[in-house]
C-alpha cells in the first residue's frame, strides 16, 4: 500500500441512511467516476448519474456525482464523491465494483485526512482539531474544536516561527558577513529582543490552567462518602438512567462507575464510587483504595452522606492535593427536624427534591472552570510539550546572547524553530503520525 494508490471508502453513517457518501481520492479518481457514472461532470456541479457495474452493465443506482481536480480538493488530489442511496446492498455494489478497478483500494482509518496533512491542505493542529470536532460531546468542546481546525493555532505557531527565523537571519548574518562593510556591526541585540517578545507571547499561552487540555477531557466530578449513603442512586438520578446498580446493602458498588454527561453545554464526567469504610473483606479494601485514589484526582468531589450523618464526617481523601468538596445530605425524604444544616446541598435522589439546585450548581462550577479571558490556544499535552521546548530554548539563547556567544544563541534559535515545526507538523512527526490518526474513522 503506497501513498499513490487511489483509495475509497464510505464517508457517512452506518447503513441503512437516506443518504449514503462514497468517496475515492488518488490518481485513479477521475477513471473510477467515469468508469462508474459515463461521464466526469463539471468540477464541483452535482449531476444526476445512472450508476452501471462495468462488467455487466447492470445498473446499481441513480445517485449524484461530484468531482474535484487536484489541487483543489479535500486531500489535494484528484477527488470523486458519489451520493448513493443508503441501502446497505447499493452501498455494497458500488463499493465491490470500485475495488475491481485496477490501483482502487479500501481506505484506512483516517487516511483521507492523512493526505490532506501530507499535501498541505491542512497542518497537525488542523488535524487534532478535526478529531476533536468528530468526537465533541458539548457545545463548548464543538467551539473550541473549531478554532483548531480553523488555524486559530496553527496560524499563531506559523507566525511565531516565521518571526524566529526572522531574528536567526540577524544573528547568522551577524556571524556570517561580520566583514563585509555594508552588514551592520550590532545585530545580536535586535535579535534578542524579537526573541524576548516571542518568549513572553508562547509563556502567556502556555499559562492558561490547562483550560483547553481539561475541556476536552471533561470536568471530573466524583461522588463519594460513606456505604449506603445513595450515591448511586444519586449518580442515576442526574444521569436520567439506571446507569448504577442500586440496593439496600451496603457496599453494593465495588468499583469505579463513570458517566459523560452535557451540564450547560460543558463536558462533565461523574465518577460513581465505592463506599469509604474500613473493610475486611479484600475486594471491598480493593473498591475502598480506588475510590479515594478517583476521588483524590477529580475536580470536585461530592460528599454524599445520608439524613441521619455529620455531612461533615469522614471528607479525609487521604491526599494532599486540594480538592474542592461539597458536602451533600441525601435522603432529606426520610429526614426528621433540620438535621444536616452544614451540608451545602440537601437532596433526595428518590423523590428528586434539591436536585435541580444541585445541577445547576455544577453547570455553573464547570463554567466557571473552563471559563477565561480568551479562548486557549493550548488543547493538547503534545502542543504544550512543543511550546515548552520552544520557550527553554528562547530562555538559553537570551541567556547565552547576555555573553555575546552568537553561535550558540543561533543554535538555541534553530532548536526554537524546530519545535514550533514539530508543532504544526513541518519536520520530525512521523512517529507520531501513527498515534494521531489511529483513532479517525475509515472515510475520514
Amino acid at each position: 500500500m503506497t501513498d499513490r494508490d487511489t483509495i475509497f471508502a464510505l464517508s457517512s453513517g452506518r447503513p441503512p441512511v437516506a443518504i449514503a457518501v462514497v468517496r475515492v481520492s488518488g490518481p485513479q479518481a477521475r477513471f473510477a467516476l467515469e468508469t462508474i457514472s459515463g461521464r466526469v461532470p463539471e468540477a464541483r456541479r452535482a449531476r444526476l448519474a445512472r450508476l452501471r457495474d462495468p462488467q455487466n452493465g447492470s445498473v446499481l443506482d441513480e445517485a449524484l456525482t461530484l468531482w474535484f481536480p487536484a489541487p483543489g480538493s479535500e486531500t489535494g488530489e484528484d477527488m470523486a464523491e458519489f451520493h448513493l442511496h443508503g441501502g446497505r446492498a447499493v452501498i455494497a455494489a458500488v463499493l465491490g465494483v470500485l475495488g475491481r478497478i485496477e490501483g482502487c483500494r479500501p481506505a484506512e482509518p483516517g487516511e483521507f485526512t492523512r493526505r490532506a496533512f501530507a499535501n498541505g491542505r491542512l497542518d497537525l493542529t488542523a488535524v487534532e482539531g478535526l478529531a476533536d470536532l468528530i468526537f465533541a460531546e458539548t457545545e463548548a468542546q464543538r467551539r473550541q474544536a473549531y478554532r483548531q481546525l480553523a488555524g486559530t493555532l496553527g496560524q499563531r505557531a506559523e507566525n511565531w516561527r516565521t518571526r524566529l527565523i526572522g531574528a536567526l537571519a540577524l544573528v547568522e548574518a551577524g556571524i556570517d558577513f561580520s566583514d563585509e562593510a555594508d552588514v551592520p556591526a550590532e545585530l545580536l541585540a535586535p535579535a534578542l529582543g524579537a526573541a524576548r517578545a516571542l518568549r513572553q507571547e508562547i509563556a502567556g499561552a502556555l499559562a492558561d490552567d490547562r483550560r483547553g487540555e481539561r475541556l476536552r477531557d471533561g470536568l471530573v466530578v466524583a461522588i463519594a462518602g460513606p456505604p449506603n449513603a445513595g450515591k448511586s442512586s444519586l449518580l442515576n438520578r442526574i444521569a436520567r438512567r439506571d446507569v448504577a446498580i442500586v440496593t439496600p446493602h451496603a457496599g453494593t458498588t465495588r468499583d469505579v462507575i463513570e458517566v459523560h454527561l452535557d451540564l450547560e453545554g460543558y463536558p462533565v464526567t461523574l465518577l460513581d464510587t465505592a463506599g469509604i469504610r474500613a473493610s475486611d473483606d479484600p475486594v471491598e479494601r480493593e473498591g475502598v483504595r480506588r475510590a479515594r485514589e478517583r476521588a483524590a484526582s477529580a475536580d470536585l468531589v461530592l460528599w454524599v452522606t445520608d439524613a441521619g450523618a455529620d455531612p461533615m464526617d469522614g471528607q479525609d481523601l487521604g491526599t494532599e492535593r486540594a480538592v474542592p468538596v461539597w458536602p451533600v445530605r441525601n435522603k432529606i425524604d426520610l429526614a426528621r427536624g433540620d438535621g444536616g444544616a452544614r451540608a451545602k446541598f440537601r437532596v433526595s435522589a428518590l423523590t428528586g427534591a434539591g436536585l435541580a439546585e444541585l445541577i445547576a450548581a455544577l453547570g455553573r462550577h464547570a463554567e466557571g472552570s473552563f471559563a477565561g479571558a480568551e479562548p486557549s490556544l493550548v488543547t493538547r499535552e503534545r502542543h504544550r510539550q512543543a511550546l515548552g521546548e520552544t520557550v527553554d530554548a528562547l530562555d538559553r539563547a537570551l541567556t547565552e546572547g547576555e555573553s555575546g556567544r552568537e553561535d550558540i544563541v543561533a543554535e538555541e534559535l534553530r532548536l526554537a524553530a524546530r519545535a514550533l515545526g514539530r508543532l504544526t507538523g513541518r519536520v520530525d512527526v512521523e512517529d507520531i503520525l501513527d498515534v494521531i490518526f489511529r483513532d479517525f474513522c475509515v472515510g475520514k
